[in-house]
């Protein structure tokens, strides 16, 4: 599959809204450093997650940039791992900076680091495992959900 400029875009927002949102549901309860109530733990939580997203559509950007130097113009799934050091720092760093809108409390680094590594590998995993399964015509559109 050759990804589109569209179908990573729609790839990356449909992930984090499916099994980006199931991760962090499941993890929340349990995430090393967290403190105070259950519900600002979500709160704090789904806004880091929507906060990813967004930045997440100008990393695709980038991405696909970069892809246009490759002769195959994709990347192998290696660097789709990959791809999570840049992510991360960049999202930690906005967090650092409290640029992050509605998170005005401190996010222990050991919280973050947990829920996007966890988030990250379950999406990951589900798209080049049972998203290849499930939605065959995904493959075939360029990545395209819709």
């Amino acid at each position: 599959m050759i990804p589109t400029l569209a179908g990573r875009l729609q790839t990356r927002i449909f992930l984090l809204a499916t099994v980006g949102v199931i991760v962090t549901a499941l993890i929340v309860p349990v995430l090393p450093g967290a403190d105070g109530s259950l519900a600002r733990m979500y709160g704090t939580a789904y806004l880091i997650l929507l906060a990813v997203a967004v930045a997440g559509l100008g990393w695709e950007c980038v991405y696909h940039l970069l892809m246009q130097f490759r002769w195959d113009k994709d990347w192998p799934t290696l660097f789709g791992l990959l791809t999570i050091v840049p992510e991360g720092l960049l999202m930690w760093g906005l967090l650092k900076l409290g640029l992050v809108p509605g998170i005005d409390h401190p996010v222990a680094f050991s919280t973050f680091a947990t829920m996007f590594t966890m988030v990250w590998a379950g999406q990951w995993l589900f798209a080049n495992g049972p998203m290849r399964v499930f939605f065959v015509r995904w493959r075939l559109r360029g990545g395209r959900v819709l």
